[in-house]
């Protein structure tokens, strides 16, 4: 098995304090689509910065495609892709003129620049656009720009922080459709952080959940949906109820129950058919019930079994989040001119 990202006990503490990461360990295989998924906080952006230098860790090491992050950030740097969240593709500049300042920033042979721009335009689907300014572009037509300038050093490893993030559905489904062909083609390596569940359920061989700083459950998709145990019936009762768990508890079918967010998650082997008898004794018992409610096994799910909370996909970037990631273009764009 050959590794791509390999971290070992990272941490990152701000002003000696705030533990924004804590003791991270995981490994990514070559050509692996591997998932960071947690709510805003959690570590995801300050991880991503770690292993792309952008931020040094307070504790723990790193080595991505070979290359210690920390004793060799500039030779690192040189060697992977990003895509941010923010737009970095300058507004000012057409297309092609953006990917051949990407492609001087990343030393690319005058020789093979040209071509590999051609080649990258018509594959982005954004050949016809390529003389236009990047300020014209739709949202889809500017990620796959810089998408486009990510890979234009043709690197091993490509980091992609909610790359999607505000994209309509028609656009994130296009996005990603590139980055597998590039998995297809290049067997390259894809570390990948989203607000989308359905995008790391569809694209990600492998996640980690993280949560507080904490990886706190790792496995591919189905492999973490499996660990849920079935089906999840969700019991909202109209009121407190301190006996309701124990009633549920001895309900014939139910695996387990648990509490979260005022309401009961009773786990069944086959919700669908257990419904009836919950409700049937709820009624018996004189608890009032505001919802019920039926889940197949879902990453969302998953993410509520681990962390105690529901997935908001909406959620605002958090302070520490925008700060990172200001860092992250900042460095992108100041590294060539050393």
């Amino acid at each position: 098995m050959t590794l791509a990202i390999q971290a070992e006990a990272l941490s990152k503490t701000y002003k000696g304090q705030v533990k924004a990461v804590e003791n991270v360990s995981f490994a990514v295989e070559a050509g692996e689509a591997y998932g960071f998924l947690g709510p805003n906080g959690a570590g995801k952006t300050t991880t991503v910065a770690m292993l792309t230098a952008g931020l040094v860790p307070t504790a723990g090491h790193a080595v991505v495609d070979g290359v210690d992050v920390i004793r060799e950030p500039s030779t690192l740097k040189k060697r992977i892709g990003i895509v941010f969240q923010e737009s970095t593709a300058d507004s000012d500049l057409t297309g092609r003129e953006n990917l051949s300042l990407a492609a001087a920033l990343f030393n690319v042979p005058r020789r093979d620049a040209a071509g590999r721009i051609d080649s990258l335009l018509e594959r982005m689907q954004i050949g016809e656009a390529a003389d236009r300014l990047a300020k014209t572009y739709s949202g889809g037509m500017r990620r796959r720009l810089e998408l486009a300038v990510g890979i234009i050093h043709s690197p091993k490893v490509l980091f992609l922080d909610e790359p999607t993030l505000g994209l309509d559905p028609q656009g994130r489904a296009g996005f990603w459709r590139y980055v597998e062909q590039l998995r297809k083609d290049h067997g390259m390596t894809v570390f990948i952080t989203t607000h989308y569940l359905e995008e790391a359920d569809n694209i990600c061989d492998r996640i980690a959940i993280i949560d507080r700083g904490h990886i706190v459950a790792t496995g591919s998709p189905s492999e973490l949906k499996d660990r849920l145990g079935g089906d999840v019936v969700t019991v909202r009762p109209t009121r407190p109820e301190p006996t309701l768990e124990a009633t549920l508890r001895a309900i014939p079918g139910v695996s387990s129950v648990g509490s979260a967010e005022g309401a009961y998650r009773v786990k069944a082997a086959n919700g669908e058919k257990l419904v009836p008898a919950l409700v049937d004794a709820c009624t018996r018992a004189g608890v009032g019930l505001a919802t019920v409610s039926l889940k197949r096994p879902s990453l969302d799910e998953v993410f509520l079994e681990f962390t105690g909370r529901e997935y908001r996909e909406d959620d605002a970037v958090s302070a520490t989040d925008r700060a990172v990631r200001i860092g992250q273009v900042q460095q992108a764009f100041g590294r060539a001119r050393r």
